[in-house]
Formats: structure tokens, sequence, C-alpha cells
């Protein structure tokens, strides 16, 4: 899944290589505090998220991407199984401020929905926050609907989280 984008060669990946999981979580943790000044309960809630996959899932119908910017880890995403049969949950969207501009994010998410589009899942969903402009505006390319909001105190701040739903059995909006 390798090609130029802006000059850039990026390329992604499965996220199966020695550091890649911890490059998710510390990568996470330095982004979101340095933007958005958000503390360590951040860190802490996306290493849980990544310990869980990296100890119980199923490669058949979860995954983890590295989206790599000239040989570089630039990004990442995971699809885990969600609550309830035929969801699937998108995870941990993260693109890295030196590789924004080239199209990495919206990679990793067309890598994560052909893969949960590959294995039958029937819907995808998420949460994030609504600060999070640039991953929203991702999301709604690829079709995605605001399907709740619910203000929280989290990460030492006042948030509105949302939740997003595509489902997968109609059109490809993209």
């Amino acid at each position: 899944m390798t090609h130029t984008e802006r000059g850039a060669r990026v390329n992604v990946r499965r996220a199966d290589r020695p550091g890649d999981l911890g490059w998710m979580v510390m990568t996470h943790g330095e982004i979101y505090a340095e933007q958005f000044g958000w503390t360590t309960e951040f860190e802490a809630l996306v290493a849980r998220i990544v310990a869980d996959f990296a100890a119980d899932h199923d490669p058949a119908r979860e995954a983890a991407w590295i989206a790599e910017v000239d040989g570089r880890r630039a990004g990442c995403i995971l699809l885990v199984s969600g609550e309830q049969p035929g969801v699937a949950k998108l995870r941990i969207l993260l693109v890295s401020a030196a590789a924004r501009g080239h199209g990495v994010g919206s990679r990793l998410v067309e890598a994560c929905l052909d893969f949960a589009r590959s294995t039958g899942y029937q819907q995808v969903t998420l949460w994030t926050n609504d600060i999070l402009a640039s991953a929203r505006r991702i999301y709604e390319a690829y079709g995605f609907v605001l399907s709740d909001e619910e203000k929280h105190h989290s990460f030492g701040h006042d948030l509105v989280g949302q939740t997003w739903t595509l489902d997968l059995i109609a059109p490809a909006t993209r």
C-alpha cells in the first residue's frame, strides 16, 4: 500500500513490528499533551486500548495499521470488534504533525474500512471529541454520521465526546 503523495512516500502496513504498539501509545501521549494540553490520563486510556488489542485480538476480525512517511512511523489506527455482533470499532486514529497534508489519515481510515468490509462487519463506530476537527473531516468524508454527543470532563479538560457511525451495507460516499 505504498504510494507517493505530495512528494512523500506514504506506506500503510500492518502494525506487526517490534515497537509499533509502544509507538502508538507514546505518540498519542506526546501529541495530545502538546496540542491540547491533555494529561497522562489520555495516554493511559490509549495504553489500555493498545494492551487489550495486543493481548487478546482476533487476527481474522481485528487489525492495527501503521502509516509510514518516507520510511518513518507517522500514523496509526486500530479496528476491533464492538460489543454487538457485526459492529466494529475504529480506534486511535493518529497522524503526526510532520505527516499531515500527505493523505495519511485518509489512507489509514481507508485501510481500516476495507478490512472491516472484507471481514463482514455491517457497521463501524468510533468515539472521538469534537475538538479533533481534522479527524472529524476524514470521518465525514467516508460517510460516518454523528449519532451521539455528550459533555464530559476528561484528560484535564471539559470536552464534548462524540460517537460516529458508518453503515457498511450502504454505498460508500468516497
